[in-house]
């Protein structure tokens, strides 16, 4: 998609976060940059959930500039501002990293709620646009009705799905999930977990069961361990993906359910405190709302 159009898409879901910040940020960048206006700049992007270190990294080289007139040549903080972000969200690979010799490994996790269920659909309908075969399987054998629901899922997207009994160990099911996607030659293999509290250290444990099984079944599975996050959760999005990070190793983060109510500063935070990038924004209900991640784009969309 070319940038512009991606950046108009994004606006849509980064509309309460530019509601909050734009015209703040434009009364700001009219006045002499002083000590008070910087201040003034970092309580804004606080409010947008940019998060304490990153405030203090931009607003201090937005500092630094004024000082040493390394302002634009058009004297403009906020495109100052625009190509610091854009630099704080660069340096990391935010497409997928799949091997070239399938069947790709893709785990899930994520809480309760988080929206990944519908993340998953719209993963698979990506592939399947793109010609690819995928397999997905219904590693969620907690909840009663979540195979039924990927079930649902799958047909709609054209995708096949290995399933086992309510209460049946998840890793099982992915084992013979892995087995199914070399066995069908399916280009992509989509692994289910059950939403879990982050909290609870039994539960992700299991997590690392799972990915362990893909592991010996195919090499170097799972290849991308996506975290799917409630864009609306704001900060609390932070303690969740650290606690991921330390059960499963967590490539990229699945921004979900940023539909205009979401605190878009949240992604910025997640790069430059974790250092996981965001790969895919999901910008609404249906399976064509998702978008890979461009770092400028979200930036301009934020921004502008």
């Amino acid at each position: 998609m070319p940038l512009r159009a991606l950046v108009n898409k994004l606006r849509s879901g980064l509309a309460k976060t530019r509601a909050r910040i734009t015209e703040q940020l434009h009364e700001l960048f009219g006045r002499k940059l002083d000590e008070t206006t910087l201040a003034e700049l970092e309580e804004v992007l606080y409010s947008a959930d940019v998060g304490p270190a990153l405030v203090s990294k931009v607003v201090g080289d937005l500092r630094l500039a004024v000082r040493e007139k390394k302002l634009p040549s058009d004297g403009s903080p906020l495109a100052f501002l625009e190509e610091d972000f854009v630099r704080q969200l660069s340096g990391v690979a935010t497409a997928l990293q799949l091997p070239q010799q399938p069947p790709a490994v893709i785990l899930l996790v994520g809480v309760n709620g988080s929206g990944k269920t519908t993340s998953i659909a719209k993963l698979a309908h990506m592939f399947g646009q793109e010609g690819k075969r995928v397999l997905l399987a219904a590693s969620d054998t907690f909840r009663a009705a979540a195979a039924e629901q990927l079930g649902i899922w799958a047909q709609r997207v054209g995708a096949d799905m290995v399933k086992h009994q309510a209460g049946a160990d998840p890793a099982a099911v992915a084992f013979d999930a892995a087995e199914a996607a070399r066995a069908r030659g399916a280009d992509v293999l989509i692994v289910d977990t059950a939403g879990r509290v982050h909290t609870r250290v039994n539960l992700m444990r299991e997590l690392g069961k799972i990915s362990r099984v893909l592991g010996n079944k195919i090499p170097d599975a799972p290849h991308e361990v996506l975290l799917v996050l409630d864009a609306t959760t704001g900060q609390n999005a932070i303690s969740q993906a650290r606690l991921f990070q330390e059960a499963v190793q967590v490539t990229g983060i699945f921004l979900a359910k940023l539909d205009g109510t979401a605190k878009g500063g949240i992604v910025l935070a997640i790069h430059q405190q974790l250092g996981i990038p965001v790969k895919f924004v999901g910008l609404g209900e249906g399976m064509d709302d998702l978008q890979p991640f461009e770092p400028r784009a979200f930036v301009q969309a934020l921004l502008e």
